[in-house]
C-alpha cells in the first residue's frame, strides 16, 4: 500500500494494484480500475516513486526502475 494525501490534508493508504491511470490537470487525479476518481496532493512522479518502493519491498530481487 502507498500513502497519499487528499486536498483536505487527510492521508489514506491506497492499493497501487487498483490504479489504472494517474493524470495531472492541474491537481493529480488517480483513476482506479473501478472508475472511481481520487484527487491527491502528491505529483504523479511522487506516486510513481512510492509504487516502485512498494514493489521493491514485495519483490526485493527485481528491478522496478
Amino acid at each position: 500500500m502507498i500513502k497519499v494525501t487528499r486536498l483536505n490534508n487527510t492521508a489514506f493508504w491506497l492499493n497501487p494494484h487498483m490504479i489504472e491511470l494517474i493524470d495531472q490537470k492541474p491537481d493529480t487525479t488517480i483513476t482506479l480500475n473501478s472508475g472511481k476518481l481520487l484527487i491527491v496532493k502528491e505529483s504523479p512522479e511522487e506516486i510513481f516513486d512510492e509504487i516502485v518502493v512498494y514493489r521493491q519491498k514485495l519483490w526485493p530481487f527485481g528491478n522496478e526502475k
